[in-house]
């Protein structure tokens, strides 16, 4: 069951100090994006900077809206303005940057005050709270005050904000881009987690390469377009196609890629360290 439908998704900017422009004029930020998530799926929307991808984000929580195309969220036309409040209670959305969405004093408070401005009741937000806590490993921090956190700690705590309102689905904008390897782990460990044990929908936009490797699909953008999407092993194997367009494998893909180029007979582009030793241990042989 599809729960997002992007199909041939437009999107023009039109800059302030142009008020005569027409929106047919302006350059297109989004150029005929097409792809659909299912319910339940990891899905890792990858590209450099400025190729879209935090545009698409802002689609799916209806925070923006196609100048062309259409987005659906479970069947839900994101263009209906009168339902863009449904659209966002199914679809929460993860910032970069947890200091901009953190708004409380103390964890706790933070994590419920989405729930709060739902109109939720209290025992119900409690229980809520707890919840989302726990299933992001930050509950013994419920009473700290969020600036004396870790950067991957802060991340938590706002996943767990966004977990608190009962979403279907979770975009993530780039939430590792500001944090050091140990941050990344953390908050990479919970969405895996969250998605596994919780089947929620997760759109993780990254442009970290290894952080795609367990997704369900992967969609790589440049300037504006889908230049391809498919499983991991799929979208990794082009390795000339994705190179021509400026952007990484991960680190055993490359690895695999270069000793084929230089004669190793190594059959498949690996994306795990433990599937690249067990292939190296045969040729080895």
């Amino acid at each position: 069951m599809e729960f997002i439908t992007a199909q041939n998704l437009v999107f023009r900017y039109i800059d302030e100090d142009d008020e005569q422009l027409n929106i047919n004029q302006a350059k297109k930020v989004l150029d005929d994006v097409s792809f659909t998530v299912k319910k339940g799926e990891f899905v890792a929307l990858l590209g450099h900077n400025g190729c879209g991808k935090s545009t698409v984000a802002k689609h799916l929580n209806a925070m923006l809206l196609p100048t062309g195309g259409k987005v659906y969220i479970d069947s839900i036309d994101t263009s209906n303005e009168t339902e863009d409040f449904e659209v966002r209670r199914k679809v929460g959305l993860v910032l970069q940057n947890p200091d901009n969405q953190l708004v409380a004093s103390i964890v706790e408070e933070d994590v419920a005050f989405g729930p709060e401005n739902l109109g939720i009741e209290p025992k119900e937000i409690r229980k809520r709270v707890d919840n989302a806590l726990k299933a992001v490993d930050m509950y013994d921090y419920k009473n700290q005050p969020p600036h004396k956190l870790s950067g991957g700690q802060k991340q938590r705590v706002a996943i767990a904000g966004i977990i608190a309102m009962e979403p279907s689905c979770i975009v993530l904008d780039e939430p590792t881009a500001m944090l050091d390897p140990k941050g990344r782990e953390e908050v990479i460990r919970t969405i895996k987690k969250l998605n596994r044990e919780q089947g929620i929908t997760i759109v993780l936009i990254t442009h970290y390469m290894e952080e795609a490797i367990d997704a369900d699909k992967v969609i790589v953008m440049d300037d504006g377009k889908v230049l391809t999407q498919g499983t991991p092993k799929e979208v990794f194997s082009q390795v000339e196609l994705l190179k021509r367009h400026r952007l990484d494998v991960p680190q055993v893909t490359e690895l695999c890629y270069l000793l084929r180029s230089c004669g190793v007979e190594i059959d498949t582009l690996c994306l795990h360290t433990d599937e690249c030793i067990e292939k190296l241990v045969e040729v080895l042989k």
